[in-house]
């Protein structure tokens, strides 16, 4: 008979735990335990995967070197598509519960503790040694994973030099790239746009009015076009249709949100966009558009005499991924290397995997671009430590907007769920009641076909 405990376990692994004899202990899976990860590549001969610990990055190319194969990393799809047939919530690290050829990482191999995942992403087993991972002769013990140090990225006080410097220095390691300029010319970004210049300064306009944003929405006839698409969207409801962009400001969306919208779509659009490198993954529009939309939601939560500025926050999050396009842009012969990486090592977050291979984090370019381009520092702030929740400085609010909005997307099957650890101190620090989240949620959730169909316009336009 099955214990309480034991039927936490799927019953795949249950039967590969009982009939290879292996001794385990059920736990609570807590991020802060170095787990065995299982990251997976494929080419025409089948499927090889690889154990390393959480807090490394399988290097690509020691692979391809070991096997001599040109393998690349699972998508989304076919991963998703794995765990589905296997009935797993995670990969258990045993090299012969599926169908594949099995490298592990001698570092991982060399430990004194190892933890699997179980299959229940709520549940880790701890084994009595590396040899319950190898049970086929055909297993290979190698060095082909770097540790990372996961809780060092370097955040300074004096933080747009510093990225200055850091960009400049991760850029020019690229010879072939011969930029050695400021980080206008180092990035090759296009200048900012006029639509998006004229509305910063409209910010300052003492005069601003309704007329003046929709004379400036109205100059770049695709931008209005979106303006009034998205207020005519079911999401908003508005009774009527929506014939001009000053009907969209007055009736439907508002000053404030129109004039970060525009903003934001206008800097969206000033670099192209790059091909989906991730069959199966989440684009670039869609997740700027979730995250703008919970964004919105949780500052509706926060009593008012706590509540940070909508606009600027809507805005933060809705840009909240433009160092991806900068990094596109602008490390071209490197961009398809990092992403493969980031794939591969599903485990570890996007930032650490750019500080790896590029010196600098998407993040990092994002902030100080904006900078350089006077954007308010609720964006700037708010996308640089969007990934640091403990950072408590100037606009925290932004930044802690932004990396609860990605936790609870993430939570509702909205964003792909990444491992990491989340911090929950973010709902005392923004004044949120966790219990108004469920039902903030399922209304976000409710509305998922209206916020794709606003994003596919944009993809399609941008």
């Amino acid at each position: 008979m099955v214990s309480h405990v034991e039927a936490k376990i799927p019953i795949s692994v249950r039967q590969h735990l009982a009939q290879q004899g292996i001794a385990h202990a059920l736990g609570p899976n807590k991020a802060s335990l170095q787990r065995a990860e299982v990251c997976l590549l494929c080419d025409a001969q089948g499927i090889v995967q690889v154990f390393t610990s959480s807090h490394s990055a399988v290097e690509l190319d020691k692979v391809r070197s070991l096997t001599g194969r040109d393998l690349t990393p699972l998508s989304t799809e076919q991963l998703q598509a794995l765990k589905l047939r296997l009935q797993l919530d995670t990969l258990p690290a045993f090299d012969d519960l599926i169908q594949a050829d099995t490298i592990i990482d001698q570092a991982l191999y060399n430990s004194e503790r190892i933890f699997v995942h179980s299959g229940n992403a709520q549940h880790l087993m701890a084994l009595k040694n590396s040899a319950a991972m190898k049970r086929k002769d055909s297993t290979q013990i190698a060095a082909v994973a770097t540790p990372l140090p996961l809780e060092d990225i370097d955040y300074e006080l004096s933080l747009f030099d510093h990225d200055r410097n850091e960009i400049h220095s991760a850029v020019t390691k690229f010879t072939a790239l011969r930029i050695r300029q400021r980080l206008e010319e180092t990035l090759e970004v296009p200048p900012l746009p006029d639509t998006a210049r004229a509305i910063i300064r409209l910010r300052v306009d003492p005069d601003a009015n309704i007329e003046k944003l929709s004379q400036i929405v109205e100059r770049d006839p695709s931008l209005a076009a979106q303006v009034v698409s998205w207020a005519s969207s079911s999401y908003y409801s508005a009774p009527g249709s929506i014939k001009s962009v000053q009907d969209a400001i007055v009736r439907v969306l508002g000053y404030d949100l129109v004039m970060n919208l525009a903003l934001g779509l206008s800097l969206g659009k000033t670099l192209d966009l790059p091909s989906d490198p991730d069959k199966g993954s989440t684009s670039y529009w869609n997740q700027a558009i979730y995250v703008a939309a919970c964004v919105a939601a949780l500052v509706s939560s926060i009593p008012r005499e706590f509540r940070p500025g909508f606009g600027l926050s809507y805005l933060a999050g809705l840009l909240h991924n433009f160092g991806y396009l900068i990094m596109a842009h602008a490390f071209k012969p490197h961009f398809e290397a990092t992403n493969r990486m980031i794939f591969l090592n599903r485990h570890v977050e996007h930032q650490h995997i750019e500080k790896h291979v590029l010196g600098i984090t998407r993040d990092q370019m994002a902030s100080s671009l904006m900078h350089s381009w006077n954007m308010p520092g609720e964006v700037t702030l708010g996308i640089r430590y969007q990934n640091d929740p403990h950072y408590l400085g100037a606009n925290s609010d932004q930044s802690q907007l932004i990396y609860l909005a990605n936790h609870l997307l993430q939570e509702y099957g909205l964003l792909p769920k990444r491992n990491y650890r989340f911090d929950a101190n973010v709902y005392t620090r923004l004044n949120i009641k966790p219990e108004s989240i469920e039902a903030l949620m399922t209304q976000l959730k409710a509305s998922k076909q209206e916020l794709d169909m606003i994003a596919t316009a944009l993809s399609t336009d941008a």
